[in-house]
């Protein structure tokens, strides 16, 4: 008998002398558990999350010790009030990410070999790396982000994409996005389960049948999907569907649909337009994340957060009256009517070029940040900082000049990727953008009018204005280019030869 039946019979018994002695079984109250460790651990959870965060795809721990436990208890603990929950789901979101890159890294420069011999010690068999690689080989980019819930491919991914030699630039969408979605699933259940057990409780001793409808529709999904793989299966199913009427309506709706779902499927696989609106939704992710958590904090408490506080105190050790003057001159670049001319000079130039989703890409920018900018400041209304050192009227979240200072950011990536991918320097160009984005809104703390929370706030702004319409402009453009089947099928026919129709 092999070890694996052994073990599943160890572990069927297990669970029925626990149902049949569970009466005689010591009460555990999970409440005062939490409680517990929550008082005992405080502030250490979040550096004890970060580090195991890290370890699990960093260096191959998730092997051994999955680092879901620690990031629920972080949960756990933040819905016990002893810590930050947008601070500890963004340490855990960053320390996640930072070890699928160390990971990527170290594949790329040592190689699948490295793994190879010393795999053993951290139970990487070549069976093991075997199956992790097929799974990577069929499934691509989306092994990033799906097997971010599942623990062998979680820790191996980053690394065998390492060594497939796939390129940094298409890793970290992906990674970003699959560790985003990890850790927000698992803080979250942590928080919201240590704020209610008993409710959990009740709804996971009435919840046994849908969780048995879970696993039965799971199951049918999968049979369904590998059924449908072969042509000859989907065209047997056609033919029976084309014999009812009731259901000729759904079968026309599905043909109508297929493109737009291959589409949306290709789209979590590295590669031309999915890499670009990765790339958009890993920043629109980012973004979001950033301005809703700090909204959520200044909202309940307006005074600077302490990071304000370093900032400012930081500003101060390095005043001194020309970088006063230099910073003052800066600032203007965040300025609604400099911005409101370059862009009106870009929209010149794009319609001019003839470059319409890119010119509706800065269009619908530009009126998505001053409208939301407008209103998250009228529903925040957090006071400036005290002492400024320039006469400003309004509220201070988030920053207005930040948030508008994403122009240069977005010009630059659209000039250097978009409209002129022959530029022999385009991260030079792009870091520019990137650079002058962040010197006017390091200007506005510097010179005491925003919060760094605020300026952090206007970045993060900006860049998901122009990510949503950037990704928005490439799905419209993509599907305008590429017609339905029948609609290609009617041009071909109309644009063949005489000869050729019948």
């Amino acid at each position: 008998m092999s070890r694996k039946w052994i073990l599943r019979g160890v572990v069927a018994a297990a669970v029925v002398l626990f149902l049949v002695f569970r009466d005689e079984l010591p009460e555990f109250n999970f409440e005062t558990i939490i409680e517990d460790l929550s008082e005992g651990l405080g502030k250490w959870t979040y550096l004890l999350v970060a580090i195991l965060a890290f370890l699990e795809t960093g260096a191959f721990v998730g092997l051994v010790a999955p680092g879901e436990f620690t990031v629920l208890l972080g949960g756990a603990v933040a819905g016990q009030g002893d810590i930050s929950l947008p601070l500890i789901l963004a340490i855990t979101w960053m320390s996640a990410f930072l070890g699928d890159s160390v990971s990527f890294l170290l594949g790329a420069r040592l190689g699948r070999g490295f793994l190879i011999r010393h795999g053993e010690k951290v139970r990487i068999t070549e069976d093991r790396l075997h199956q992790v690689e097929e799974y990577f080989g069929r499934h691509g980019g989306k092994t990033i982000v799906i097997g971010r819930f599942i623990g062998l491919v979680r820790a191996l991914a980053p690394f065998i994409a390492g060594t497939s030699k796939m390129g940094y630039r298409a890793f970290w969408p992906y990674s970003v996005l699959g560790t985003g979605l990890w850790a927000a699933t698992f803080i979250l259940i942590g928080y919201f389960a240590s704020q209610s057990l008993d409710t959990v409780a009740d709804i996971v001793s009435r919840g046994l049948i849908w969780f048995g409808v879970f696993v039965g529709f799971v199951v049918g999904v999968v049979v369904s999907v590998r059924y449908l793989r072969e042509p000859e299966n989907r065209d047997r199913l056609a033919a029976e569907m084309e014999r009812r009427p009731w259901l000729r309506p759904v079968l026309t709706l599905a043909r109508r649909l297929r493109p737009q779902a291959r589409f949306v499927w290709e789209r979590v696989t590295p590669g031309g337009l999915g890499l670009e609106l990765t790339t958009l939704m890993a920043v629109l992710s980012v973004g979001l994340f950033v301005l809703v958590s700090y909204w959520s904090i200044v909202a309940g408490d307006p005074g600077p957060t302490a990071g304000d506080t370093v900032a400012f105190d930081l500003a101060d050790e390095l005043r001194a009256g020309s970088l006063e003057e230099i910073a003052q001159l800066v600032t203007v670049l965040g300025s609604f009517w400099v911005v409101g001319g370059i862009a009106l000079v870009a929209a010149a130039v794009l319609a001019r070029e003839h470059r319409w989703p890119e010119l509706a890409v800065l269009v619908a920018g530009v009126a998505t940040i001053l409208v939301m900018n407008d209103a998250i400041k009228d529903w925040v209304a957090r006071p400036r900082p005290p002492g400024g050192l320039l006469d400003t009227d309004g509220h201070s979240f988030p920053s207005g000049h930040a948030a508008y200072a994403t122009i240069y950011t977005w010009l630059a990536t659209t000039l250097a990727l978009r409209i002129d991918p022959s530029i022999a320097r385009r991260g030079l160009l792009i870091a520019a953008g990137a650079a002058l984005t962040l010197l006017v809104g390091l200007t506005r703390v510097y010179l005491r009018v925003n919060w760094l929370s605020d300026v952090t706030s206007g970045w993060a702004l900006g860049l998901s204005a122009f990510s949503v319409a950037a990704a928005i402009a490439l799905l419209v453009t993509h599907f305008r280019n590429n017609p339905l089947p029948d609609e290609r099928s009617t041009r071909s026919g109309d644009d063949a030869p005489a000869g050729a129709r019948q």
